[in-house]
């Protein structure tokens, strides 16, 4: 037996008792000559103590301990004289008659520790020493957790854990597809799943009603801190429902989720917004309702006093800075600057500042009189003391947008953001479908196998594409602090009514039929109403953590690049390989 206890469980009350530990070494001391160690594993750390005058072997071998040495220790739990508050096994420590190292480590590229001196980089390379850090282990350790309460949850709830195939067919909407190469069937690919979309619709065909998956999904796409080209997803789908169903379903997943995990008790039922609401109040589809600093529309205030800028938009918006109206020059202009970045996309930026004594002074005062700022300030609901941000544009959305993107970061300047208080709530009434100017043709705000709601399908059936903006589709985000952390839809389940999506999407008939024939077929053989989600499994553990990067939330993540720099991958493979699969490279020019 290598251990009796682990390094993270003694406490006094085990004072006298003879136990065996096993672990690494997290860093040791001499101290008027005894030797200290700290014995690190999964689940704690024990402090060691070898007494001045222990047998010379076991001095001599506790000495020779480096970090990161695997041993295997015996010895009596006693009270410590100086205890640690700090730690769990704080108040006691082993007095140590042997020691028996079971490996040797080399010395590490940066230390075990919470706060590591290794970069990110470092770190990356060597993630399996990374791992051992704490920080890290309460990750994954959260991690389990949750995946552990949602597989309660939904079994309890009726809910089949079903397998969905890894080598599907590309269809490439969308993001793009990760493909594989036949060797079998030289020429033909396979495609990673973006989503276990289709096959978790054919379950639903075959009358499992009730079907989940904690699911690995594929995309190949730019990568950021909440995105990873390999990523998890809690992937549900019901049938025999509508959106309330589903809404009052997966709302009680995340209520017991925050309870057990967090103990943290959110709203019941959860604050619903619709989409529009959220773009005309949020400049954003997931907005952060933690803080208010909402968009105004101040067109009509705005406009009409000789500004070209602002007389000639369609649309002039502002959100209001609560006690910023002390910002300097200097401030503001750097805000300016930070506007004008590629991620936000503005051309400028337009403030007033509503003074403590009742007076103003903007960036506009040229052309607007004291009585015209204070017609824009009532029509922004600003109060003394604070900052007016405007911004203004033929687009009206790129301008909510915008406006949404200050909203933020000027939350997160404020401190407004705290990632220790939540507040969830559902998106409603999307638009089921996008226009694109640029091809002249419909996209699926979701994807294609969306529902109209059912109000509106006289509209999805007109040929009038005023008529087709109006449609909204039968579909729902849950939103967390800013952050989409789960999204679905009540499906068509109705071959016809698949073929208008079609339709309206530019997919011909020959396309359809290659692409998503099989389901298409499916639904001719009696499919039932159904409608499901998938919430992003990696994004509700960071967020339960107080992350707003998912890597720490993964065991094995890519880089910036979709590089593992652990294992140098990806890579190339040799000529054999390749001859086998009837793949050239072709070599850039």
């Amino acid at each position: 037996m290598y251990r009796t206890h682990t390094c993270g469980e003694l406490r006094i009350q085990d004072k006298g008792r003879k136990v065996t530990l096993a672990g690494w070494v997290q860093k040791s001391r001499r101290l008027g000559g005894m030797t200290f160690i700290d014995l690190r594993d999964r689940y704690g750390i024990t402090q060691l103590v070898v007494e001045a005058d222990a047998p010379a072997l076991l001095v001599e071998t506790a000495t020779s301990l480096g970090r990161e040495f695997v041993i295997q220790i015996e010895g009596e739990v006693v009270e410590r004289q100086s205890k640690n508050p700090k730690m769990p096994t704080g108040d006691i420590e082993i007095k140590t008659d042997k020691i028996n190292i079971l490996n040797k480590s080399i010395t590490p590229p940066f230390t075990i520790e919470d706060e590591s001196d290794g970069g990110e980089d470092i770190r990356a390379k060597y993630r399996y020493l990374d791992l051992r850090r704490g920080p890290l282990k309460k990750a994954l350790t959260l991690r389990h957790k949750v995946a552990h309460e949602v597989r309660n949850y939904l079994d309890a709830k009726g809910f089949l854990e079903i397998e969905t195939p890894y080598l599907i067919k590309s269809t490439p909407e969308g993001a793009r597809d990760f493909v594989v190469p036949s060797r079998m069937n030289p020429g033909q690919f396979y495609a990673l799943p973006q989503s276990p979309q289709t096959f978790k619709q054919l379950l639903m065909v075959a009358g499992y009603d009730r079907y989940f998956q904690i699911v690995r999904c594929f995309r190949d796409e730019d990568l950021r801190a909440d995105r990873q080209p390999e990523f998890t997803q809690i992937d549900c789908e019901m049938s025999f429902v509508e959106q309330e169903d589903v809404l009052n379903t997966f709302e009680g997943m995340m209520r017991t989720l925050f309870k057990n995990v967090l103990d943290v008790d959110i709203p019941n039922p959860l604050p619903r917004m619709s989409w529009y609401d959220a773009m005309d109040r949020y400049g954003s589809d997931k907005p952060d309702v933690r803080f208010g600093m909402t968009i105004h529309e101040i067109t009509s205030a705005a406009k009409g006093k000789g500004f070209g800028v602002l007389d000639g938009a369609a649309y002039i918006g502002a959100i209001c800075v609560p006690g910023a109206a002390e910002y300097t020059r200097k401030q503001i202009d750097e805000l300016t600057e930070w506007v004008k970045r590629p991620q936000v996309g503005a051309k400028g930026l337009i403030y007033i500042k509503v003074n403590e004594d009742g007076t103003y002074k903007s960036s506009i005062d040229k052309f607007y009189g004291p009585e015209d700022l204070e017609k824009i300030a009532s029509a922004a609901e600003a109060s003394k003391g604070d900052l007016i941000l405007i911004m203004s544009g033929d687009n009206i959305r790129k301008v909510q947008t915008m406006l949404g993107v200050l909203r933020i970061e000027m939350g997160g300047r404020l401190g407004l953001r705290d990632p220790k208080v939540f507040a969830p709530l559902w998106i409603v009434d999307f638009p089921l479908l996008e226009w694109d100017d640029e091809t002249q043709r419909f996209y699926a705000m979701h994807h294609p196998f969306t529902a109209p709601k059912p109000e509106h399908e006289k509209w999805f059936y007109s040929n009038k594409k005023e008529d087709l903006e109006r449609v909204c589709a039968n579909a729902y985000d849950f939103v967390l602090n800013g952050t989409e952390l789960g999204g679905g839809s009540i499906r068509i389940h109705n071959a016809d009514v698949q073929k208008r999506m079609f339709e309206v999407l530019g997919i011909g008939a020959e396309e359809a039929e290659y692409k998503f024939g099989f389901i298409i077929n499916a639904f001719k053989f009696g499919a039932p109403p159904h409608g499901g989600l998938a919430f992003g499994f990696d994004r509700v553990c960071s967020l339960f953590g107080g992350s707003d990067s998912i890597r720490d939330y993964i065991a094995f993540p890519k880089n910036n690049q979709g590089r593992d720099v652990m294992i140098d991958s990806p890579s190339q493979i040799d000529r054999e390989q390749l001859d086998e699969l009837r793949i050239d490279i072709r070599a850039d020019e």
